[in-house]
């Protein structure tokens, strides 16, 4: 692969990502001291035209749709090689994914930054552009002059023209985004296939949870109790299976939203009515845990939660992450918010990937927050580097560390370290697993928080298991 310094007046600094076509980094623009992106077409589709002209079909759209509120491309070129590459603005401060990563945003923020993104779809509607493909990582987020954030929808690889799009179109988008006209070969799509996107985009931010198949959808205030109802039904309307019934357009859904937006703002967090079987009212209808249960089981496969109606003792409930690869038993209790979608272990200072994850708790809003009193748990696996390492390696200031004990079971096999007394109160302990039979991998990583000095580490561990 040739290695790259330097494109005309660009400096390149270092890689922003890699995607299916083409590699973007960021660079210093030598002429104007100012920082830019730059995409590259990958080497092994330089032969291939028609990738070509979708990658030189991304920039003319984007600079087609001369919005403030999409990416702007500023030059466009070609190396010696002959590949071509296009200059766009930098966003500087991630994306909707980066800032949702570790827990649902507060309402509010969620439904501002998702109607931000729906103007810009919006900008993109009003130049005859449908994108095709919104999701959290394809919505930027730059810092402004005054120190505010604006939104950019970016990335549009799989975008049309509205004209070419009502006609017959190729499969397109991220599951779990894409409308059900946009999953099939065949069918016309217009702006309000964006609109479903949006939708999924605002329900993700809330809940922390990407929605399940379209009509599958669990609702939101199932996920996040204290979530006002008019929030929930403006949510399910624009991920309506049906078009018809969905926001009539991008514009239409923006508005609604800033309004619920100013609106949770003013009024002060409140509890939904409770429901039979829902918040945890009840602990047991016969040997059937309803702490977790209630909250998910409208549509367990939507979002990967299995409960133990046999196995699991009293006061327990299984959960599981969205790849069905990890299942573990929690205190009841600690079930009231799940986030399934994965982990990467980067943060843990492995090798950066997408690894099956899942975190539980009674709060994920304040998981990040080591002041804040919570009970629950992540679990993350790793294909690659050594876990046992990086927890051993870990400190964490505002806790006492405690010690360290063996953990052995008939499936695995680490050690558990122990931090109490954290700052606000309650204790934390952190695991490295690998499996009894020895195997290198997979290795598990396990954080679990308590209020007060709590002991349901080793019971969490022991009914841990992983395909």
């Amino acid at each position: 692969m040739q290695s790259l310094e330097r494109i005309g007046r660009y400096r390149l600094e270092r890689r922003l990502g890699t995607g299916a076509f083409g590699t973007v980094w960021l660079a210093h623009d030598e002429q104007l001291e100012a920082p830019v992106a730059v995409k590259v077409l990958a080497e092994n589709w330089a032969h291939r035209l028609d990738v070509r002209d979708r990658f030189l079909s991304e920039a003319r759209l984007l600079r087609k749709a001369g919005s403030g509120r999409v990416v702007q491309v500023y030059d466009i070129g070609e190396l010696p090689d002959g590949r071509p590459y296009f200059v766009m603005e930098y966003a500087d401060a991630g994306t909707l994914a980066d800032l949702s990563a570790a827990a649902p945003l507060p309402v509010p923020e969620a439904l501002r930054l998702t109607a931000l993104a729906a103007r810009g779809a919006a900008a993109l509607h009003e130049a005859g552009i449908v994108h095709r493909d919104i999701k959290p990582t394809n919505v930027l987020l730059r810092t402004a002059p005054d120190g505010s954030r604006r939104v950019l929808l970016a990335d549009l690889g799989l975008a049309k023209s509205l004209a070419q799009a009502s006609g017959l179109t190729l499969a397109a988008g991220s599951a779990g985004y894409r409308p059900p006209e946009q999953a099939e070969p065949g069918a016309g799509i217009d702006a309000r296939a964006d609109v479903y996107s949006l939708g999924a985009v605002g329900y993700e931010l809330v809940t922390g949870t990407v929605p399940g198949a379209p009509g599958k959808v669990v609702r939101p205030g199932r996920l996040r109790p204290d979530l006002p109802e008019e929030v929930e039904r403006a949510l399910m309307r624009a991920l309506e299976p049906d078009r018809e019934r969905r926001w009539p357009g991008a514009a239409a859904f923006a508005d609604e939203l800033d309004g619920l937006a100013a609106a949770a703002t003013a009024a002060p967090p409140r509890a939904r009515p409770a429901r039979r079987g829902l918040d945890g009212v009840r602990r047991r209808l016969g040997p059937v845990t309803l702490t977790v249960a209630a909250v998910f089981a409208a549509t367990v496969a939507a979002v990967a939660v299995a409960l133990a109606n046999r196995h699991s003792a009293p006061d327990e409930a299984r959960v599981t992450d969205a790849t069905g690869r990890i299942v573990a038993e929690v205190p009841a209790g600690w079930g009231r918010r799940l986030r399934d979608s994965g982990w990467d272990p980067r943060a843990l200072g492995l090798a950066s990937g997408h690894e099956p994850g899942l975190a539980v708790a009674d709060d994920l809003t304040r998981w990040q927050d080591l002041t804040a009193p919570v009970n629950g748990v992540f679990i993350g696996l790793s294909e690659h580097g050594d876990v046992t390492a990086r927890v051993n390696a870990l400190d964490h200031t505002g806790c006492r560390y405690a010690g360290s004990h063996a953990f052995t079971s008939a499936r695995w096999h680490g050690r558990t370290r122990v931090w109490r007394d954290c700052s606000g109160g309650g204790s934390l302990t952190e695991t490295a697993l690998g499996t009894a039979g020895g195997a290198a991998h997979p290795q598990v990583y396990v954080q679990v928080r308590e209020r007060g000095d709590g002991d349901a580490t080793d019971g969490i561990l022991r009914s841990l298991r992983v395909t």
